[in-house]
């Protein structure tokens, strides 16, 4: 039997950390899934068990400033994505509020760190969640065009197929197609 199941990553990973950081017995806050704030400092013991435990799961502290912002950008371009409240917001003007920095410094610092530029990234992840709403919803293309605040369906077409190769509905018809191969049980004689 296959199950296929659907997860909230934010949601996992804050319960991750709540669960092993509560361990630690310290006063902590978590101000994402990439940051989090302790109260004073975490003895050597406390630290090296905390780093071990992440590392187990592939998790690790960062302490290159450059990445830490980077990966708080990712995050912040993430919150704007799926806030249905967000969606509207001009990023640049988003990111520089919420991360109190330029957003030149913003973008110089993020596409020297990942090659890319921010804009790049957030039409990336667009087109991700594009692909998601595809495979595990119902809407239409003009409710996901409008939902992430695409200024019409032909622009979400457009910018799809340009990343992908791909219109969306022929990657919907594949993914169907994906789908029900692997849900139809083979018979072995």
């Amino acid at each position: 039997m296959t199950l296929f199941i659907k997860y909230d990553f934010n949601t996992m990973c804050k319960a991750f950390l709540k669960e092993h950081l509560d361990t630690l017995d310290v006063s902590y806050r978590i101000n994402s899934i990439n940051e989090i704030s302790i109260d004073g400092n975490l003895s050597e013991d406390k630290q090296k068990f905390l780093t071990d435990v992440l590392k187990r799961y592939g998790i690790e502290i960062v302490t290159n400033q450059k990445l830490t912002l980077v990966e708080r950008i990712k995050n912040a371009v993430e919150e704007v994505l799926k806030d249905k409240n967000k969606t509207s917001l001009r990023l640049s003007t988003y990111l520089s509020d919420t991360l109190h920095y330029s957003y030149t410094h913003l973008s110089t610092v993020f596409s020297e760190t990942t090659y890319t530029s921010i804009e790049n990234y957030a039409i990336l992840r667009k087109v991700d969640l594009v692909k998601e709403y595809l495979c595990n919803t119902n809407l239409t293309l003009t409710e996901i065009a409008f939902q992430l605040n695409y200024s019409s369906v032909a622009h979400l077409s457009g910018q799809f197929k340009k990343m992908t190769g791909l219109t969306p509905s022929s990657f919907q018809r594949i993914m169907k197609k994906k789908k029900i191969t692997t849900l139809t049980p083979t018979t072995v004689l």
